[in-house]
């Protein structure tokens, strides 16, 4: 059977995505997903977007919101955009979307047969099977909205979709995982993210096989009418058994990130690391024009996203610390710091293409001194670290939806350095 991952809190925003995030957003977002299938191969890279908490930080990381519901229709939009030309090569697709791209997704995954040899028809009636237990079988007040069928070459897919409830502004992701996966209606998650909000109906699940059984029973005996006459006899409903608690991420309702969003000594371990294997690695190593300590740091969140272990994503908020996010929250999203993390994985992942991995390895030394040196490391707080972004934040090519980042004060300095 798959596997639950946990759930998590999601509350509903609405707004778009500047142009000017959403191409960035693409470059990423594509650029990660190919160190993944090159590092870890591409059963991985599913496995990773059927964790929930790994899919949230993987968002944050991109400069989206990082406790909306927005992160999950961006992220998808995407790596649809990003992925269709590359799909060939690495083997990944990227089918459906939000609304009326959502319905397209059967006719996207014939199409995806037709270029592959998949049996097209199976992953479309895969992808209504888990569309129809999300909405039906499932009910938890939300009502679904958003579909994404990630599939590979192997025939081997992860669904993310999302529903939203208006009346409680709260947005429910759930994850499915088809590696293990024996039956679309006996607990075939891989993950459901979601407030924990009480005792909800979900059929889908292992422990309500009998109910399942009893109701079709129950239909073929007395029909219809019959059962309507047995529910007018209950004045009340029977309270249900309480349901095991899964592990789930909580995220608050406020925008700013406050330091008890944040594993501290996870972050302090990423600062020391970027101060000390920066000046060794990245200055002599990847020589990409303009990068800094600042870039360097960003850096080293990205790579934890290509890297981490799972138990490693439980504070998406942390890693909203490498490029800010577009409502300004916890900083405006610093353009030319992005532009150059861009560079720096494109460069690695085009030689490790070539054969020629040591950038892509330099990445990856980063990240595992930043886990060595969590036990010891030191630094500034989280509202210390926030507000030196926030000043720096002109110089960095600070920008969100309000616009361009103005500079500090009257008459404050505006030097820009060459590196960032």
């Amino acid at each position: 059977m798959s596997r639950r991952a946990g759930s998590a809190d999601l509350p509903l925003h609405s707004g778009r995505v500047p142009a000017w995030l959403g191409e960035r957003m693409t470059k990423l977002g594509t650029i990660l997903v190919e160190a993944i299938v090159l590092e870890y191969g591409r059963d991985e890279l599913l496995r990773r977007f059927a964790h929930p908490f790994w899919f949230q930080c993987f968002g944050a990381v991109m400069g989206m919101d990082w406790h909306s519901s927005g992160i999950t229709t961006s992220v998808i939009g995407a790596l649809k955009r990003g992925l269709a030309p590359r799909a060939h090569e690495l083997g990944i697709h990227v089918c459906g979307g939000r609304g009326k791209h959502s319905r397209a997704t059967p006719a996207e995954l014939l199409a995806v047969g037709m270029r592959t040899g998949l049996d097209g028809a199976r992953l479309g009636q895969a992808s209504r099977l888990v569309a129809k237990v999300d909405s039906a079988a499932v009910q938890d007040g939300f009502e679904l909205y958003l579909h994404g069928f990630i599939v590979s070459d192997d025939g081997r897919w992860v669904v993310v979709q999302q529903g939203m409830n208006g009346d409680r502004k709260q947005a429910r992701r759930y994850h499915w995982l088809s590696e293990g996966l024996e039956s679309f209606t006996d607990a075939p998650h891989a993950a459901i993210d979601g407030r924990d909000q009480g005792v909800i109906v979900n059929l889908a699940d292992r422990r309500a096989a009998a109910s399942r059984e009893g109701q079709l029973e129950l239909l073929g005996s007395i029909g219809p009418d019959g059962i309507a006459r047995e529910l007018a006899r209950f004045e009340a409903p029977a309270v249900p058994a309480a349901q095991a608690l899964l592990p789930h991420l909580v995220l608050p309702d406020h925008h700013d990130v406050r330091p008890e969003n944040i594993i501290g000594r996870r972050l302090h371990g990423a600062l020391a690391a970027a101060a000390e294997r920066g000046p060794k690695d990245f200055a002599d190593l990847l020589l990409v024009p303009g990068v800094g300590a600042r870039t360097v740091r960003a850096l080293a969140m990205v790579a934890e996203v290509v890297h981490g272990a799972p138990c490693r994503f439980s504070d998406p908020a942390r890693f909203s610390l490498a490029h800010g996010g577009k409502d300004r929250h916890p900083y405006p999203v610093p353009l030319k710091v992005y532009d150059r993390t861009i560079a720096v994985m494109k460069s690695a992942v085009c030689n490790a293409r070539l054969g020629q991995s040591e950038e892509l390895d330099a990445i990856r030394r980063l990240d595992a001194q930043a886990r060595r040196l969590e036990a010891t490391a030191t630094g500034p707080s989280v509202e210390a670290l926030i507000a030196q972004e926030r000043h720096n934040s002109h110089r960095y090519g600070g920008r969100s939806v309000i616009g361009e980042e103005p500079p500090p004060g009257h008459g404050a300095s505006n030097i820009e350095h060459s590196t960032v």
